[in-house]
């Protein structure tokens, strides 16, 4: 698979950037609608494009913050029940499960010219997607904040879907003092979701282990998460989904990801998008300098 949305410096010829006081958000639309860098006061909070060469998993999944959808984590050797009816969903990528939706593989098209602190963008979508539809994605920057809005509708018959974010926060942000300290994750989830041997949730629901973590984790008043860069700024997350995965196995970054649903939702708790109600999920970055 070579195109812009897996080539990130094709990709950066589509940018666009919005500000607001001193915050600046950059999202390539053909890199699958990435934010792809997010700076405050000139720190550089996501992690930067991979330098070549790169495999396809690190240029599709490994940098700046993509959104998930129609699915959202994995699911199970591809397989996607609806009702009775069964498709097969691309495993290639992160075998032996489909990953992460097709989105991020995408180049989305603008919605509607930007503004300095706003912008929105759509794709159609199709194969290997089964079903006929078009997502939405809407950044609004304020000098505080990031507000970031996914929406899923239907063209035709009624599917399961999902949507989230993944995003790859810098444990020291780019541009800080080289003495600066990693960032610390403070959340306070309700649940995880025991995690199998196949790497997706067991149904079960336990008690909070201790990390490091490639887990999902259930907040059912919506997500809340604070990244906290001792000295520098302090990142609160926020949304309207009722699960996280937090991933924190690489040495240089942090995933905190929103997500509608656990990994393997559409088939175990399936979520319906229809004609006349389709999918949305909200997720709010508001910052402080310390």
């Amino acid at each position: 698979m070579t195109s812009a949305a897996t080539d990130p410096v094709r990709a950066r010829e589509s940018a666009v950037r919005l500000t607001a006081g001193d915050a600046e958000a950059t999202v390539l639309p053909a890199a699958g609608c990435r934010l792809a860098s997010l700076r405050i006061g000139g720190l550089e909070l996501l992690r930067p494009a991979p330098a070549e060469p790169a495999g396809l998993s690190d240029r599709l999944f490994g940098w700046g913050s993509f959104p998930m959808v129609p699915w959202a984590g994995r699911v199970d050797r591809g397989v996607l029940d609806n009702g009775p009816v069964r498709h097969q969903l691309p495993t290639g990528v992160l075998p032996p499960h489909a990953v992460h939706g097709t989105g991020v593989a995408e180049v989305w098209r603008r919605a509607a010219p930007p503004t300095d602190g706003e912008a929105a963008f759509v794709y159609d979508l199709a194969d290997p997607w089964p079903y006929p539809g078009r997502v939405t994605q809407r950044f609004e920057l304020d000098p505080d904040r990031l507000r970031i809005t996914l929406a899923v509708e239907t063209r035709g018959d009624s599917f399961p879907a999902q949507a989230g974010w993944h995003p790859w926060f810098l444990r020291r942000p780019l541009g800080a003092p080289e003495d600066a300290e990693p960032v610390r994750l403070d959340f306070a989830p309700a649940w995880q979701e025991e995690r199998g041997a196949d790497d997706l949730p067991t149904g079960r629901r336990i008690d909070p282990l201790p990390g490091p973590w490639d887990d999902c984790f259930g907040m059912p008043d919506g997500m809340r998460a604070t990244l906290d860069w001792p000295g520098l700024l302090r990142l609160t997350l926020t949304s309207d989904c009722r699960w996280a995965v937090v991933f924190d196995r690489l040495g240089d970054a942090l995933c905190v990801e929103p997500q509608t649903g656990p990994p393997n939702a559409v088939n175990t708790d399936p979520r319906l998008v229809t004609p006349i109600d389709p999918l949305e999920a909200v997720t709010t970055w508001r910052w402080e300098r310390r």
